[in-house]
């Protein structure tokens, strides 16, 4: 048997009246939400002003983007450190419903996702990182133990709408040896050239856009781009990508406002400050 995850007590289920998120809402309904088109104007007009193109190509060459994939979330292969995560049935993959990162932890055992794609859920959650094609190229691992904080207990709180997930050894080897990891980010200015990563629902491989994050409110970020429909929920906000790893930073992910948004266009995501080192640090000791 696998490890059954396990809620912080007194973490409560879906509250009536609460937003409903990203993932539930697909799951009520089975047709995807249609993805609208997003032009990334403040990243061609950077690139398409003379003026500006020297300063931009070193700016890109120095933080490891290249060149925006598309307007909008283009097809990717995937990345080790980044994956879908998918309820169980009788040992098999059941619905795929958010999106998760590995991050850098003493114990190599930390997952990052948002907080409403695991309060509520039933049963044990699998994580497959690299996702692709129904492919599990670096295994597939279970979580045993989720950490959300008191503020997102207590009231769902926008600005803590975080988790950190506790995942199993496979063989006794931690999942950070296999896959690499993240960097934890905390207190980073809001406008920064972000890689963000997600798998929609219903679609065979994940999706990745970059542009540049910006502030929606004092504690709120902003990133526009088109293609982060249901299921991308949880997915990392990456700066400072390392091209040969594909490993970050990540400042954020989709979630917070909206529980991440409403359109597939806009997406939102919670600062990280104080609340969520602080979780982070809960996570450590605790797992």
């Amino acid at each position: 048997m696998r490890p059954e995850i396990r809620k912080p007590e007194g973490s409560p289920g879906p509250a009536s009246g609460r937003p409903r998120p990203r993932w539930y809402r697909w799951l009520a309904k089975p047709s995807a939400r249609l993805v609208s088109t997003s032009v990334l104007a403040a990243l061609a007009i950077i690139f398409a002003t003379p003026a500006s193109g020297g300063m931009a190509a070193r700016l890109v060459k120095a933080v490891g983007f290249g060149p925006s994939p598309s307007q909008n979330g283009a097809s990717f292969g995937g990345t080790p450190a980044v994956g879908a995560l998918f309820t169980t049935s009788n040992g098999h993959l059941g619905t795929h419903f958010c999106t998760a990162s590995v991050v850098n932890s003493p114990h190599g055992n930390l997952l990052l996702t948002a907080a409403h794609c695991v309060v509520g859920t039933q049963g044990t959650i699998a994580f497959v990182p690299g996702y692709a094609n129904g492919q599990a190229p670096y295994q597939i691992w279970y979580v045993s133990r989720s950490f959300t904080g008191q503020a997102w207990n207590n009231s769902a709180s926008v600005d803590d709408d975080v988790a950190f997930l506790e995942v199993s050894q496979n063989d006794g080897t931690p999942i950070e040896d296999v896959t690499g990891a993240e960097q934890l980010g905390i207190g980073l200015p809001p406008v920064e050239l972000t890689r963000v990563i997600g798998y929609p629902n219903g679609a065979s491989e994940s999706v990745v856009c970059q542009n540049w994050t910006k502030a929606f409110s004092p504690t709120q970020l902003e990133f526009d781009c088109g293609g982060y429909p249901d299921g991308t929920s949880g997915g990392p906000f990456l700066i400072r990508v390392d091209q040969a790893t594909g490993q970050g930073t990540v400042m954020g992910l989709i979630g917070g406002y909206q529980q991440g948004g409403d359109s597939p266009s806009v997406s939102y995501s919670a600062m990280f400050g104080s609340n969520v080192r602080a979780l982070y640090q809960t996570a450590v000791a605790g797992s």
